[in-house]
């Protein structure tokens, strides 16, 4: 009994909870943050985009005319240049320099034949006009004679397709133009349509750029053959350390959008891809290449740095006087790879804009300013001149294609 009353008085007195001493209230921490002033200012849309180069005329080169091949110009060999005329391949041409001389020689005979029909018809009218001969005798020389000028004819056509045979012995560039490559050697026997070899012109070349429908009403593409070209600047997508910039221009849009990304491709020109002429770099056939295209110029707008963009359209403007947050939804006018660039009455010139990604940030919260130097702290009792001392200047750069 002594120990079961001891056991329940230890019992009562444990289960009797101590109390606890009041705590200070907690002392309020500002967020901190890095800040930025923005300015309303025009703004000029850059659309990014990217293409490979393509000739603007390829052809295959084939035989009009079979036989062997008894030369090949130097000019037609993969890579090298040729000029409008050249020489590029020579058939074995003595059996079309035979049937020439057969063509011609049955053209002279045909003539003579109808010389001599000529001389007869014209003999038998006079004596016809004296009523020596009947009307048939007259009528027979006639349909000799037409009949020995349509032998000329028939001459005079076989000799023209003999030359014509002849001169197909030597096939001859189309353009000027460079050699893609060669299909055929020295010696050997070719037929009519027998391909040689790819060749294409140099004279400019194209690149196909494609515009996504939120980029097109940003841009002045041309529809019509008499629409002004829009300025490209072309850059090797491939030598990431190259500085090169070939200049271009969209000449016209294709009619149709691409089945599968619904995109409307733009054509760019080129002149003197090679650089034959102006000395530059060559830009390639199949070279890829990214497109800066100049677009409308927005006024009266802000260009807002991405990084203080959240969830597409959400951002943080600061108080000046309180170094309070205000959150804000917006509507972007355009957006690229560096901005978002907005038009509202809201955001003016001088406003604070919080940069640093917060992961909490309600509204009317106090915040302290991250200065960009070493500096001592602005906290929340900080004058508004101090604040503004620190900020980072805001400065609109070109945008780029949109992400």
């Amino acid at each position: 009994m002594a120990i079961l009353a001891g056991g329940t008085v230890a019992f009562l007195k444990l289960s009797v909870e101590p109390e606890k001493p009041e705590l200070p209230p907690a002392t309020p921490q500002a967020i901190r943050t890095r800040v930025q002033e923005v300015q309303v200012r025009d703004y000029q849309v850059i659309v990014q985009t990217h293409g490979v180069v393509q000739p603007h005329d390829e052809v295959t080169l084939s035989a009009q005319v079979s036989g062997l091949i008894a030369q090949i110009s130097p000019r037609f060999q993969a890579g090298s240049y040729f000029k409008t005329g050249d020489i590029l391949v020579e058939l074995e041409a003595k059996d079309y320099q035979i049937a020439l001389a057969v063509a011609e020689a049955r053209l002279k005979g045909a003539q003579s034949a109808l010389q001599l029909a000529t001389l007869n018809h014209e003999r038998n009218l006079k004596i016809f006009r004296e009523k020596l001969i009947p009307e048939a005798e007259v009528d027979h020389t006639s349909a000799m004679r037409l009949q020995a000028a349509a032998e000329v004819d028939s001459a005079l056509a076989l000799v023209e397709r003999s030359r014509k045979d002849l001169d197909r012995t030597r096939v001859r560039a189309p353009f000027d133009g460079r050699v893609r490559h060669k299909a055929v050697g020295l010696g050997q026997s070719v037929g009519t349509g027998t391909p040689l070899g790819g060749i294409f012109a140099v004279d400019f070349a194209e690149i196909r750029l494609p515009i996504s429908a939120n980029e097109q009403p940003f841009l002045a593409l041309p529809e019509k053959h008499d629409d002004p070209p829009l300025e490209v600047e072309l850059r090797d997508a491939l030598g990431g350390a190259s500085d090169t910039v070939w200049k271009a221009k969209i000449v016209r849009t294709e009619g149709a959008l691409d089945e599968n990304s619904l995109e409307l491709f733009a054509v760019a020109r080129v002149d003197d891809p090679f650089g034959l002429e102006s000395g530059q770099p060559p830009l390639r056939i199949g070279q890829p290449v990214t497109a800066r295209i100049a677009g409308q110029v927005l006024t009266n707008v802000v260009a807002l740095p991405r990084m203080a963009v959240r969830q597409l359209d959400q951002i943080i403007l600061i108080d000046k006087q309180d170094l309070t947050l205000t959150p804000k939804t917006i509507l972007p006018l355009w957006a690229d790879e560096e901005h978002v660039v907005v038009r509202d009455p809201a955001i003016h010139d001088g406003v604070l804009l919080s940069t640093t990604q917060l992961v909490y940030a309600p509204a009317g919260s106090k915040i302290e300013i991250i200065p960009d130097v070493e500096t001592v702290p602005v906290t929340a009792g900080a004058t508004s001149n101090a604040v503004t001392n620190h900020l980072p200047s805001a400065t609109s750069k070109d945008g780029n294609k949109k992400s």
